[in-house]
């Protein structure tokens, strides 16, 4: 985890297709970028920062999002998310997130994630999965 510091950063894009649209996720609609899949690039840029720099056996889990999704993107349009590493804290990882179309910022705001051992994590799921 020495190499998790704050300011690195991540970056995602994509071109919004029509099954990107608000319509086809179901939240909305009108034809534009749905805010489930802005959340997506998000959460990809935060990967991208520093999923490649953790030791072996470990991954990080999305924990809290809260993003403003604040302009509309038309179908066509690339949009390119970052997510800037502003705090570590023990196994808890915070992030400063923005995301623009072509034209304009779309969405910002902060997201969380948290450093876990892949193995412990899945046992707990597959647990979970017994117990139903």
């Amino acid at each position: 985890m020495e190499k998790i510091e704050p300011g690195l950063t991540g970056h995602a894009e994509m071109v919004v297709g029509t099954s990107d649209t608000a319509p086809r996720i179901g939240s909305g609609r009108i034809a534009v970028l749905a805010t489930p899949k802005m959340i997506t690039l998000i959460e990809e840029a935060a990967l991208a920062a520093v999923e490649h720099l953790l030791p072996e056996g470990k991954q990080s889990l999305g924990t809290h999002l809260d993003v403003t999704h604040i302009a509309a993107t038309p179908v066509g349009m690339t949009v390119k998310a970052e997510a800037r590493l502003v705090e570590v804290q023990g196994r808890k990882l915070l992030f400063a997130v923005e995301a623009r179309d072509e034209m304009d910022l779309i969405g910002e705001g902060r997201h969380e994630r948290v450093v876990v051992t892949a193995a412990s994590f899945q046992k707990r799921v597959d647990e979970k999965t017994k117990r139903r």
